[in-house]
């Protein structure tokens, strides 16, 4: 669904050497929606879900029905929300 990424640098210098380190960070979110975890049987104190095993946008991103599924017809928000996270970092050691 929506990717976000930090970048983050930082160099410092010395002012009595020639050495120098620079630190980089990054990560990025990948969000999905799986299954449908809406109980259609709570109004007669039942639980029944309807089997709808991941979240299928009905329309394009920015509309109404993107928050709606093709599938189940159930709102995003009744899908069970993963998030999968990746940070990378990186360092060069000060040359010396």
């Amino acid at each position: 669904m929506k990717k976000r990424q930090m970048v983050i640098k930082q160099i410092s210098r010395n002012s009595n050497t020639s050495s120098s380190w620079t630190t980089t960070s990054s990560a990025t979110s990948n969000v999905r929606y799986l299954e449908c975890q809406k109980n259609h049987a709570a109004n007669i104190g039942g639980y029944a879900v309807d089997g709808c095993r991941e979240f299928m946008a009905a329309g394009e991103e920015g509309t109404v029905n993107a928050l709606r599924c093709a599938a189940c017809d159930c709102h995003r928000n009744f899908h069970r929300k993963q998030v999968d996270t990746e940070v990378v970092c990186e360092y060069s050691p000060p040359n010396v």
